[in-house]
């Protein structure tokens, strides 16, 4: 049942170096003179600001002293050639710029804009404002009078377009450096920059739009990437038709071990969640007293309770793979049921997927070899344990952190959060027509691809949605889906699934066990016999 559908490739991600890097580029190789790349980046973002609010009439506009602020300039200039009244502050004496910016001001003086130094008593006007303050380049923490102007800006609550970041947000990481300016709407140039799209940019980033400027893919080509961003509509088509001859014992069997006393819902929430990805078989193996309830529940799951390790070695003998952790405790029980399911797995090959206390106890136990055959689906403060650290550290820079669990553990890692992180080792056949070139590192951590999935929604920051995440994978796993691009299709599709229950429920209201039945609707189309 394994797909070998090629995919389109997926849209890079950069650090804000390697954006700076395509800059150059563009410069040097098309050639494409640097001012004419700014007026295409302001004239990309007006277009922007007239989407998303055609009847606007004025415009507050907010310069820094660099690239960014020159990128101001040129919108302001586009404004009142437009006919809106433009409202332009400067956070730096205009006399100081240089480069590009300096003859993006002279252009917008020369059209009749006029230009102020912004002060704390500052009254921002326009309908719409313009953050142009602060680029990709920052790295400390946001200075004094910026952190001002950007409290100013938060505080009208008006609507906001960012040009290419939201001003104090990292580039790199997504982490706020101090304060950053809450976005209605984020236009990114040139390249996707990573930190848009994990950590707290969502908070602040608002809608996406991304602009490649018309610049021609070869560039973005030259440089190494492995970090990818996508997303389920782009995911789908991996997912394989179910042929007529089909039968369960083809869709495989998935052993959930887990359900400890008054946990019992985390291993059933598995279970149910792996029938209705499509495994052929599902048992769950946890504490005798929960079994009348889990078949009263579900009868369709086959439910043994379990004493001991030794108890699950004929349920581990007749599995395809092993879902461990979804309420399985930290006590005598579970250390026995955890032991015997690494070392039967181990020995047999046969691929995991942990998660919660699974995940927990490997932590507190002695140091495990990594395998190529089990996923990890950590959130922060899981990783934070596994990696000896904190939960804030993990979020700081949620890439390296994703990175770093990969190559303490193999496999693949699912990083749960703002913006879900897959990190797993490269195959150069994943998307058709594109080679993978050679990594310049001797860092096996930085070795491995990322992919940020996007499409959750905050309705999923709820109890039980990991469970349902663990036993999506097991079925997928069960089925052999391709081993390539399996965890991220089954991420994407629990994102799905979740926005479809929250269209049903709502943010506040939606449950986990209503992303087990919204299963169903977002695999529907792909039941097709084909």
């Amino acid at each position: 049942m394994s797909s070998r559908k090629s995919l389109a490739p997926p849209q890079k991600l950069f650090t804000a170096a390697q954006v700076k890097a395509l800059d150059r580029l563009a410069i040097e190789s098309i050639p494409l003179p640097g001012f004419e790349l700014m007026k295409k980046a302001g004239r990309e973002a007006f277009r922007a600001l007239l989407k998303y609010w055609p009847r606007v009439t004025s415009v507050s506009v907010l310069c820094g002293g660099g690239n960014n602020g020159g990128d101001g300039y040129v919108i302001a200039k586009i404004a009142k050639d437009k006919g809106l009244d433009v409202q332009l502050l400067s956070l730096v004496d205009p006399a100081s710029l240089k480069g590009e910016a300096h003859d993006a001001f002279v252009m917008a003086q020369q059209a009749g804009v006029a230009v102020h130094l912004w002060s704390e008593s500052t009254e921002l006007r326009g309908e719409v404002i313009v953050d142009a303050l602060l680029g990709i380049g920052l790295k400390g923490a946001v200075r004094e009078h910026y952190v001002q102007a950007i409290q100013a800006i938060n505080a009208t609550q008006r609507p906001v377009l960012a040009v290419d970041i939201p001003s104090g947000l990292c580039s790199d990481t997504g982490s706020v450096l101090g304060v950053a300016v809450v976005a209605t709407v984020t236009i990114a140039f040139i390249g996707m920059k990573r930190g848009l799209v994990t950590g707290q940019a969502p908070n602040y980033c608002g809608e996406l739009v991304f602009a490649d400027l018309s610049l021609p893919e070869s560039l973005s080509d030259a440089l190494v990437s492995r970090e990818y961003l996508t997303d389920w509509a782009q995911l789908k088509p991996a997912l394989p038709a179910r042929q007529p001859a089909i039968h369960k014992g083809v869709c495989g069997h998935v052993l959930v071990i887990g359900g400890n006393t008054g946990m019992g819902g985390a291993a059933l929430l598995a279970g149910e969640a792996a029938l209705r990805s499509g495994a052929g078989m599902v048992t769950v193996a946890t504490h005798a007293e929960h079994v009348s309830a889990f078949l009263a529940r579900r009868p369709e799951l086959m439910v043994k309770g379990v004493r001991n390790g030794a108890d699950l070695q004929p349920l581990l003998e007749k599995s395809t793979v092993v879902v461990l952790g979804p309420g399985l405790g930290r006590d005598a029980w579970a250390q026995q049921l955890k032991q015997a399911a690494l070392r039967y797995t181990e020995e047999n090959n046969l691929p995991m997927v942990l998660d919660a206390d699974a995940l927990n106890l490997i932590a507190e136990g002695p140091a495990l070899p990594p395998r190529k055959n089990w996923v990890l689906t950590p959130h922060p403060g899981e990783a934070a344990r596994l990696l000896g650290c904190t939960s804030a550290e993990i979020e700081q820079d949620r890439y390296q952190s994703v990175r770093r669990l990969q190559s303490k553990f193999g496999g693949a890692i699912v990083l749960k959060g703002a913006g879900n992180l897959v990190a797993q080792t490269c195959d150069d056949e994943r998307f058709a027509g594109q080679e993978t070139p050679p990594v310049p590192s001797e860092d096996e951590s930085q070795k491995a691809e990322i992919w940020v999935i996007q499409g959750a929604n905050p309705g999923m920051a709820t109890a039980g949605m990991g469970d349902v995440l663990s036993g999506l994978l097991g079925a997928l796993i069960a089925q052999k889906m391709d081993h390539r691009i399996l965890v991220p299709l089954g991420v994407g599709l629990h994102q799905e699934a979740g926005r479809l229950a929250c269209q049903q429920k709502g943010v506040f209201s939606m449950l986990a066990t209503d992303v087990i039945d919204a299963l169903g609707l977002a695999l529907a189309p792909s039941a097709l016999v084909r």
